[in-house]
């Protein structure tokens, strides 16, 4: 179907959809986005086991370092411990200042993140909105035309007994208000569905709390780890360096957990960012059972897709302009031989039934809904996609961190003076 109106697939959302997409088997799989899909699943597994790699090959280095550590002899002359000592303090200080920039970028894609997602939910509740007010719309209009035809319509017509041809107009304005109400109260498309985007917003919203506070305590973890190394150097403290050196270790394993599960989630999300409305479509239609002519109009919005709501509408407008014409002959036959006959009565019906049929035609347009499905993809696959790489970025800054200082802090140490 090709990208919506006002939206395009940014360049970052391209390279990655050009991630190379692997299975278990080392097969090829589709770049389509398929979350229900087992292959489509492993090619992101695949994709996230990377960071374990890295993960694995970073703790060879760790365990060799320090094994030589252990094992070597330092019998060096005090020029060249001197030496080493700077070095290590400023691979240290080198390690905490890298870990200072990630936790910055951290704050600032968890942020951007944040938004994209508060972009989305917004975006959901005001389709659910439009969606009950198009329900709210069509059910007093229907209500209120319904008791007009039980009401003023049959007084009206009793009271007009004695000419029939009056009485025919007025049969024909009953029946025709009878029809309008019909075809409005199958106008509501979504039956069942209408709640649905209000729900998926709540789930959006409840796990985005969650992510949010999982980044939140994991950056002030580093920050606060970046503290005290820093003190412990100062002061030559080695029990507080060997505690941050234990904490550093686990920071380090969280990193790249995190870095995995942000790659996997960056590559599907712009495989779904790449060409959103073909599965936006087939899973509304899997969810819901809308008609695909419907969910084409709203997620299209062009001028070369039918409007299903047209004939309808169309129908309707005729039948109320009839309608119109109508109890305005009435009006002009009637009341000089029928003073009792309250026809402006229905007058007041009529031009409230046609402002509500004006707004709800202004509501069953597609832009409004269009707009708001466009905004949510802009949320999710601009500043989403913007901080979930910005979150990818600090992940590797801190594990890169951690890892020159899970390497360096325990030769600091060694080099400290008891306190």
């Amino acid at each position: 179907m090709g990208s919506p109106q006002g939206y395009r697939a940014s360049w970052w959302t391209f390279l990655l959809h050009q991630a190379p997409h692997i299975n278990f088997q080392f097969e090829a799989v589709g770049s389509e986005f398929a979350p229900e899909d087992w292959g489509y699943q492993q090619a992101l597994l695949f994709l996230a086991s990377v960071s374990g790699l890295c993960f694995a090959i970073s703790l060879v280095l760790i365990c060799v370092y320090l094994i030589r550590f252990c094992c070597c002899s330092n019998e060096d002359d005090e020029e060249s411990k001197t030496q080493r000592v700077c070095c290590v303090t400023w691979s240290c200080v080198a390690a905490v200042i890298v870990c200072c920039a990630g936790i910055g970028i951290g704050f600032y894609g968890n942020s951007e993140t944040n938004d994209g997602v508060y972009q989305v939910t917004y975006s959901l509740l005001n389709t659910n909105h439009t969606l009950s007010s198009i329900d709210a719309l069509v059910s007093e209009t229907v209500e209120l035309l319904s008791a007009t035809v039980r009401g003023e319509l049959t007084q009206l017509e009793e009271t007009l007994s004695p000419r029939t041809e009056l009485v025919a107009v007025v049969r024909n304005t009953r029946r025709q208000a009878e029809a309008v109400a019909q075809t409005l109260d199958g106008i509501p498309f979504w039956g069942e569905a209408r709640s649905t985007p209000s729900v998926l917003a709540e789930q959006i919203g409840y796990l985005e709390d969650y992510r949010w506070l999982a980044y939140i305590l994991l950056l002030l973890l580093d920050l606060i780890i970046c503290l005290f190394t820093l003190l412990g150097l100062a002061k030559q403290i080695k029990w507080l360096v060997i505690v941050m050196t234990v904490m550093s270790f686990l920071v380090l394993i969280l990193s790249w957990g995190s870095m995995g599960l942000e790659t996997a989630a960056a590559v599907g999300l712009s495989d779904f960012c790449f060409e959103p409305d073909g599965y936006v479509m087939n899973t509304t239609q899997a969810s819901t059972g809308l008609s695909p002519e419907i969910l084409q109009y709203y997620l299209t919005c062009s001028q070369d897709v039918f409007n299903p709501f047209q004939q309808r509408l169309t129908m309707c407008q005729r039948a109320l302009s009839n309608i119109h014409s109508q109890l305005y002959g009435l009006e002009r036959e009637a009341i000089p031989h029928f003073p009792a006959a309250e026809v402006r009565i229905w007058w007041s019906t009529l031009n409230n039934t046609e402002s509500k049929f004006h707004n709800l035609i202004a509501l069953l347009n597609c832009r409004g809904l269009h707009k708001d499905y466009v905004d949510a993809l802009k949320g999710l696959c601009y500043d989403g996609m913007e901080g979930l790489l910005f979150l990818l970025l600090f992940s590797f800054l801190s594990a890169l961190s951690f890892t020159t200082a899970v390497c360096s802090l325990p030769r600091a140490w060694k080099r400290f003076q008891n306190r």
